[in-house]
């Protein structure tokens, strides 16, 4: 699978890791940066991973920051994106089972370095059930949803 990955540098520990793990299954990771812990502004490196799943460039993305919370807003504005911040199994599970979720956005100061890469295995081994929850994808990005 093609993965795009970015993060803040609130995220850059895991990011690495995530990334070495992807490659270690064998999936094609383009970074996006941010290479280092230095303070960066999210938004730089976080649209670009967004943009470019949109764009069918990548089939996914991962986000990391501090909390996941700023990521995931940043990602969600991109039309076809469907990023959730996941926090444990459960979430990674129901993201794409239900939602297709297509990116998902980790908080490194909310979760383990252990937990973290659980939840990138469980999303990318669950797939989306479909069914009723397609006709809810579709009313996302539906102009009558957002008058």
């Amino acid at each position: 699978m093609k993965i795009a990955i970015g993060s803040d540098h609130a995220g850059f520990l895991y990011k690495e890791k995530i990334r070495a793990f992807l490659e270690e299954l064998g999936h094609s990771v383009t970074d996006f940066g941010t290479h280092s812990e230095d303070a960066v502004d999210y938004p730089v490196f976080i649209a670009p991973v967004a943009s470019a799943v949109a764009r069918q460039e990548f089939e996914r993305g991962i986000i990391l920051g501090g909390s996941g919370n700023g990521e995931a807003i940043v990602a969600n504005r991109f039309k076809g994106i469907r990023a959730a911040v996941c926090w444990n199994a459960e979430s990674a599970r129901l993201c794409r089972q239900h939602n297709n979720a297509n990116i998902i956005s980790l908080g490194q100061r909310m979760m383990t370095e252990e937990v973290a890469l659980e939840v990138v295995r469980i999303w990318l081994e669950t797939p989306f059930e479909g069914g009723r929850h397609q006709r809810r994808i579709e009313l996302i990005d539906s102009p009558q949803i957002l008058k």
